[in-house]
């Protein structure tokens, strides 16, 4: 009997460690439209796949009273699962255990799975509602969250990191957060921070509400903090395990293919005629991904942040691709600081993870102005300048429209080490659109004429023998610039089979520390 009731002692501590701060804060955290830390682990792993780690975790404070309340497992559950079979490493912060906030062991515990996910090569998933460093540790948490940070560094570019934020996330907290490749923030109950509204308010005399500071929304469209945006903690979970279905699991494998049923060689008729006539007219670059890639499928990133750039995972014959893609529905697909970076970061972290990249071209240039100017569009510019020449993975380009000045150079061009470019025949390749270019090279002649009549029509006859020259893509193919013009509806064709030309690719920078980026 003695080892039963040593037995019964272990389910007893296993079921008052699943309750967290016990049934009272369970229905609080309920009737905030938050499920539990363990109710989330539940969504985002395989069914009955989660083994857990130091469950019997407790801090280790006596002062402040805290002595008085000890909690198993202290915060945060961690262990290990499966994702569609794939093993991931997962914390799930607790608020209904001191509001989730951070102590020494529960750095400790979370630091544990990081090592261990570092060691067989596998991701690691946050799933983040805390209310900070727990006050009353001091020092001891600070130094937790280091440790932490520590660790997504050293793991960046070599297991991918996702992080989900279900709640508060605030202070020193968002670092880590901010160092993992994803972030996912749901609508309405997550919110990040640096300071609250109420130091803000203190400092600066400012009045803001929580939501207005670091709300989902504002993250998603103002500052790009959260790469994605949910309704609820069931679709911020759900859109963590779509993305992990485009991601390998560490920096030494290949990303994970699918079997395809979508034929590669199927003619798209409706490519031969998506570009109007008329050159400043818009279009949806998404119409023209979702028509090319298998079933139509589209997982876009950053989809409320600097909309004048697409960018997002998809499938080629099964095998997944960053896309990365000018969007003329905004801006006219204008590149300005927030675009370049929200790219530069993208083609990085596709390139660290050994995902193709597929770029759509349809780009009139650098956005122009003092407000660009002296927010330092020449260092953003130079970010995805960077990231596309550093990248070794397989590139393909195909240019649609306008590929001028130097946005061209900088949207993946032959000598940033583009592997196959490819025009459509409505391609635009030229240093400048005729407007600018006739108003620089005919100037003089220009201001000799004076009657209007007539500087209209000399005008507009040169814009024309320039539109003759340079607007079509065989300039920059009699060069080798542009290897093929293709016919618009055979695209998804032309990539597949790029894509599986280059699929033994092997390209290797020189030798270094590490690159000094324009950050």
């Amino acid at each position: 009997m003695a080892n039963q009731d040593k037995i019964n002692e272990l389910i007893e501590k296993r079921a008052k460690a699943k309750l967290g701060g016990g049934e009272k804060r369970i229905d609080s955290q309920h009737s905030k439209g938050k499920l539990t830390a363990r109710e989330r682990i539940d969504i985002l792993l395989d069914e009955d796949s989660f083994e857990e780690f130091d469950m019997f975790v407790t801090h280790r404070t006596k002062s402040f009273g805290l002595d008085k309340q000890v909690y198993l497992s202290d915060g945060v559950i961690t262990g290990h699962g499966t994702i569609d079979g794939r093993i991931v490493y997962v914390f799930s912060q607790d608020f209904t255990v001191f509001g989730g906030s951070l102590s020494e062991t529960y750095a400790l515990k979370i630091c544990k799975i990081m090592d261990m996910a570092m060691k067989i090569g596998v991701p690691v998933i946050g799933l983040n509602d805390s209310g900070g460093a727990r006050i009353q540790e001091g020092v001891r948490s600070l130094a937790g969250y280091a440790e932490i940070f520590q660790r997504n560094i050293m793991a960046s570019g070599v297991i991918p990191q996702i992080s989900s934020i279900l709640g508060p996330c605030a202070g020193g907290a968002v670092y880590s957060p901010a160092l993992t490749d994803f972030t996912i923030m749901t609508d309405q109950t997550s919110y990040m921070f640096v300071t609250g509204p109420k130091v803000v308010k203190s400092v600066t005399g400012e009045v803001v509400t929580t939501e207005e500071l670091g709300g989902a929304q504002i993250h998603s469209t103002k500052s790009g903090v959260s790469h994605f945006l949910a309704e609820n903690d069931e679709e911020n979970l759900l859109l963590v395990r779509k993305l992990m279905s485009y991601l390998p699991s560490n920096n030494l494998e290949d990303p994970p293919s699918i079997k395809c049923s979508d034929p590669i060689d199927r003619l798209d008729d409706i490519l031969n005629d998506i570009i109007p006539e008329n050159p400043n007219q818009p279009y949806d670059i998404v119409d023209v991904i979702s028509v090319i890639t298998d079933n139509g499928e589209f997982t876009e990133v950053h989809r409320n942040y600097a909309r004048n750039i697409t960018v997002g995972f998809a499938r080629f014959n099964g095998h997944p691709v960053g896309i990365v893609a000018n969007q003329p529905k905004y801006f006219a697909g204008v590149l300005d600081c927030e675009a370049s970076r929200k790219a530069a970061r993208f083609v990085r972290f596709c390139d660290a993870f050994n995902i193709p990249i597929v770029t759509l071209v349809d780009v009139p240039g650098f956005l122009p102005g003092t407000g660009q100017e002296y927010a330092g569009i020449i260092l953003h510019g130079a970010k995805l300048l960077f990231a596309y020449g550093e990248a070794t993975v397989p590139k393909v380009t195909i240019t649609l429209r306008k590929s001028y000045g130097g946005a061209h150079d900088v949207m993946s061009c032959k000598q940033l080490r583009g592997d196959l470019n490819y025009a459509w025949p409505t391609a635009e390749i030229a240093v400048m659109g005729a407007k600018g270019a006739v108003e620089v090279l005919e100037g003089s002649n220009i201001r000799k004429i004076e009657d209007a009549n007539e500087k209209q029509e000399y005008i507009e006859k040169k814009e024309d023998e320039y539109n003759t020259k340079f607007a079509n893509p065989y300039v920059a193919a009699k060069y080798g610039f542009i290897d093929d013009v293709i016919e618009p509806r055979n695209t998804r064709f032309r990539i597949v089979r790029a894509l599986e030309l280059l699929s033994n690719k092997k390209e290797v920078n020189p030798p270094k520390k590490h690159s000094n980026i324009p950050l």
